[in-house]
């Protein structure tokens, strides 16, 4: 529970009569609306609340305390805005600009402008059933239907390999393992590049887009597995999770230096873009080295390791030589 979440309570709470004033309320956008003055009942097709969701989650748990504990609803009353559109755009850039001062999450704006629905498409040829989160409300750790997209553009951001390098500066994959609001605004300039038809490096970006839609689901694939790595039992890392014997989650830290490394696999032909490792590739082997990085430079600590550029550096050197032999 935020400051506002525990505020708003405080009003429901306290002095109810006041809330209509006190709380800003909701801002609801639909399609068309159908008033029956009969009965006094408000007909909306396709609704949504655009700005008011912390209002709405609030309200929903007060109600439900109230009647587990058979306490009767005080009369509170809940001020609304209503907008009737059926233009999606102009919904779209109102729920941004509503939310804007309350500092909207980077995911929602990408969702509500439409810049993850060919990322999502990707991502279901894949996993049919899954649907990517698009919004801040959407919360994968409470409903196994949606997948993390700020995890999946993390670790795509981490593959992309260095002829698709289009940053500033050297290709350093550092930034991928805690800054996930980077990545998806490289992700959003990317799109818009790739869309954008008086872009005249158009081409270029339309191949980088390609690329995250191409990879989008073996990086998903990729992460899951290196999450679980069984290869690492027996390794002796305390920051390992472990059920048994069986190795349950290796960190983030210890595990995106591998993913980055992995990038020099990456490869175009007729299917797309996919990261297709050599056959005598040895999984054991990136584990050894990414150990002694995790003792060695990062003082066996996760999160130095994942922000660490030596420690990236020490696995790539591996997956490099791998490359150089296939290319052989």
């Amino acid at each position: 529970r935020t400051q506002v979440h525990r505020a708003i309570r405080s009003t429901l709470d306290d002095i109810p009569d006041e809330f209509s004033v006190l709380n800003g309320g909701l801002v609801i956008v639909a399609a068309a609306s159908e008033i029956d003055e009969k009965i006094k009942i408000l007909r909306l097709t396709n609704p949504s609340i655009i700005n008011g969701s912390q209002t709405q989650g609030v309200v929903k748990d007060y109600l439900r305390s109230l009647a587990e504990a058979g306490i009767q609803v005080p009369p509170i009353h809940v001020k609304f805005e209503l907008i009737i559109t059926a233009d999606t755009d102009l919904v779209a850039e109102i729920s941004i600009a509503r939310n804007f001062q309350n500092d909207v999450q980077l995911i929602s704006i990408a969702g509500r402008r439409g810049q993850l629905d060919e990322l999502e498409r990707s991502i279901q040829r894949a996993f049919p059933s899954s649907k990517l989160q698009k919004s801040e409300t959407q919360r994968p750790a409470e409903n196994n239907d949606y997948l993390q997209t700020e995890k999946i553009l993390q670790v795509a951001s981490a593959l992309l390999p260095v002829e698709l390098w289009w940053k500033p500066g050297d290709a350093s994959k550092v930034y991928t393992y805690s800054q996930k609001a980077t990545c998806l605004k490289d992700f959003q300039y990317v799109y818009q590049r790739a869309h954008d038809d008086s872009d005249a490096e158009q081409s270029r970006f339309k191949d980088i887009y390609q690329f995250y839609l191409d990879v989008a689901p073996e990086a998903l694939k990729l992460y899951e597995r290196w999450k679980a790595h069984q290869g690492f039992a027996g390794c002796g890392l305390r920051s390992i999770e472990r059920e048994g014997r069986s190795i349950k989650e290796v960190p983030d830290g210890i595990i995106f230096p591998i993913l980055a490394a992995h990038s020099e696999f990456v490869v175009k032909d007729k299917d797309g873009w996919r990261i297709i490792p050599p056959l005598l590739m040895d999984d054991a082997e990136l584990i050894k080295v990414a150990k002694s990085a995790y003792q060695e430079i990062a003082g066996s600590k996760p999160e130095i390791m994942g922000k660490t550029r030596a420690c990236y550096s020490a696995v790539q050197q591996i997956t490099a030589i791998y490359k150089k032999l296939l290319s052989k």
